[in-house]
């Protein structure tokens, strides 16, 4: 799904990066404070939750467990490994599985997606991976769900993996799908309290559902810290139009639209656009959260991440080794039906050294209330 890059402003960051499909509720209750942000602006907050006395984050779980006679597949989403986002954690956690479960070198298959593929392409990926025998063989993304329609009944023994997506009826085909929007209800606090206008904004790939998640706890988080917070939304491509994933020009045009309006953080879930909208934040000045990684920590983006505060985390990396070492253990039944903030399927990262002691608490306590059920986080805008 590569395109021609344009505008000066991302040429230098494109050009290191492949491309990839990664990506309001009432107060929560005790009123508002009297307090404003940083530059006095009009924006009041909501009384905040108190912060956990421990966190809420579970332990890992270091059972040791023996795959040495797997032979696993990985067939990416558009990009493959290298985009420093979405495809990247899917190689993160396929890397670690290799490694913790001792499977051999030679019994490892990757396999990418080439830019505007048919569905018999996917197909034929899926098939190769399963005919040479690679049992179990992980899905990124849910532009495999069709394919695995067709594919996972022709090979019932082996076990798929779908991450974003789910086959019904398929038994074979185990969904690892997340509560993006739990992580970006978080993104959403971060953003009202790091405004200096009480006016943020959201990026969207393509607007389709699975983007929707994003602005939904995104636009809940920021409303529920800040009820007054402006809230400016773009989608770069319509529904079926995907190359709103991949083309980093239209993402730095739509953020700058967006920053026109009087957004000063802006959120984007779009993929490889996110390096346009990372560069049109930088050129004006203005901040940005990251999304699906850790962006503020990825190589592509060295040169925009001192505008990147915070970022929400949709740990791919987790469910694709958690699956793995599931099949291992011959134990998908196991695995979480949604990785949520609960299971840390989602959750944030505040690399950068942006964010204080006192907000830091704030997030802790807003993602307590979340795993409490104290806060439910809609799904739809």
């Amino acid at each position: 799904m590569r395109r021609r890059m344009r505008g000066t402003a991302v040429a230098a960051i494109a050009l290191t990066s492949l491309m990839v499909v990664s990506a309001c509720a009432k107060d929560s209750g005790g009123g508002t404070t009297g307090s404003t942000n940083a530059a006095g602006a009009a924006c009041e907050f909501s009384t905040p939750p108190s912060a956990p006395a421990t966190s809420s984050t579970s332990a890992a779980n270091g059972e040791k467990v023996d795959g040495s006679a797997l032979k696993v597949g990985l067939a990416y989403d558009i990009g493959g490994r290298g985009d420093a986002s979405f495809n990247d954690l899917a190689a993160a956690g396929f890397d670690k599985a290799i490694k913790d479960l001792g499977v051999k070198k030679e019994n490892t298959r990757e396999l990418s997606a080439a830019p505007n593929e048919d569905e018999a392409a996917k197909q034929t990926r899926l098939r190769q991976l399963a005919s040479e025998g690679f049992n179990p063989i992980v899905g990124v993304g849910f532009a495999y769900t069709e394919s695995l329609k067709v594919v996972a009944p022709e090979f019932p023994n082996v076990k798929f993996g779908l991450v974003d997506s789910a086959v019904d009826g398929a038994a074979n085909v185990t969904p690892l799908v997340f509560a993006e929007q739990e992580g970006s209800f978080l993104a959403g606090v971060v953003a009202a309290y790091q405004s200096k206008k009480c006016h943020v904004g959201f990026v969207g790939g393509v607007d389709i559902p699975l983007i929707q998640k994003f602005e939904a706890g995104f636009v809940q988080g920021a409303k529920t810290a800040a009820p007054k917070v402006q809230v400016e939304k773009k989608y770069i491509t319509p529904a079926g139009d995907f190359t709103g994933f991949q083309d980093p020009p239209k993402g730095q045009e739509a953020a700058k639209g967006l920053i026109d309006k009087g957004a000063d953080v802006v959120y984007p879930a779009a993929g490889a656009s996110g390096i346009g909208v990372f560069a049109a934040v930088k050129e004006a000045g203005v901040l940005a959260i990251g999304c699906d990684a850790d962006q503020y920590n990825q190589p592509a983006l060295v040169n925009t991440r001192d505008v990147i505060v915070a970022s929400s985390l949709k740990r791919v990396d987790v469910a694709v080794y958690d699956f793995f070492k599931a099949a291992a253990k011959n134990d998908l039944a196991s695995l979480p039906k949604v990785f949520d903030l609960k299971v840390d399927g989602v959750g944030y990262a505040t690399s950068g050294g942006k964010i204080d002691a006192k907000l830091q608490g704030i997030l802790e306590g807003y993602k307590a209330q979340i795993i409490e059920g104290k806060i439910k986080v809609a799904d739809k805008p």
